[in-house]
């Protein structure tokens, strides 16, 4: 059929007319749409969609969730929880400080005590180098105590000796009288006065024989003597004879 045909042209005609009958019909009992409502366009046959004339979708706008209401804020519960986490925080300091001034104060004197050791190892070092030089000086020492108290002894005895026994000058007078060099000069023999007239009476015709005179001395002991002349001096007084005793023990020890 083309579009020259009367015929088929004419029952166009009557078919849109018979589809607009259709819509008017259909629209009087459909309701307006409203915004949120899609159209559709019916058949061309004139029969309206499956279910209605004229389909309707609403389309719905997604609710907003409900805000939330705001939390109950406890004044007395919040200030509790302040202090609290106040008293934590000190505690924690406080033992954080504990703990570090330990381990300083620990580093610190175990340093020192380290130090003090060192100090008196060395002090026992050196001690340890000198004692044999004590012990030498302690052995010269307690020789020469022992020394001094043998000789002081030996005084003793001597002096007991020479007042029991004053003869004991004799010898020793006779010893000076032939020592060598002779001394010359008018010499000059120094007695103790208690020996004054035991010498006189043993040995006086030997004194004038050398030319000697006897003088009395008070600053010598009995049974020693010394002997001055212009060309020197014999000392055989006890404490002269003494120091010789004392200093050949001495370089014998020595």
């Amino acid at each position: 059929m083309t579009s020259s045909d009367p015929g088929a042209f004419g029952g166009s005609r009557e078919r849109l007319a018979a589809i607009h009958a259709a819509a008017r019909q259909a629209g009087a009992g459909t309701p307006a749409l409203s915004a949120w409502e899609r159209w559709e366009m019916g058949t061309l046959d004139g029969k309206a969609p499956s279910g209605t004339a004229l389909s309707r979708q609403t389309v719905h706008r997604p609710s907003a969730p409900p805000a939330p209401s705001a939390p109950k804020v406890d004044l007395a519960e919040l200030a509790r929880i302040r202090k609290e986490a106040r008293a934590a925080g000190e505690a924690e300091g406080r033992a954080a400080g504990l703990a570090e001034g330990r381990q300083v104060g620990h580093t610190e004197g175990l340093a020192t005590g380290l130090a003090a050791a060192s100090v008196h190892a060395e002090r026992l070092r050196a001690l340890a180098r000198s004692l044999p030089e004590a012990l030498r000086g302690a052995e010269a020492e307690l020789a020469e105590t022992v020394l001094a108290l043998a000789l002081d002894v030996a005084r003793q005895v001597v002096h007991r000796t020479y007042q029991a026994e004053p003869e004991w000058v004799l010898p020793l007078v006779r010893d000076l009288l032939h020592a060598e060099p002779a001394l010359r000069g008018e010499p000059r023999l120094l007695l103790h006065p208690d020996d004054m007239a035991l010498v006189k009476n043993s040995l006086g015709s030997e004194i004038e024989a050398a030319g000697w005179q006897l003088r009395a001395d008070d600053s010598l002991a009995r049974g020693g003597c010394r002997v001055q002349s212009a060309t020197g001096e014999l000392d055989a007084s006890l404490a002269t004879r003494w120091e010789r005793v004392g200093a050949a023990l001495r370089g014998d020890a020595s």
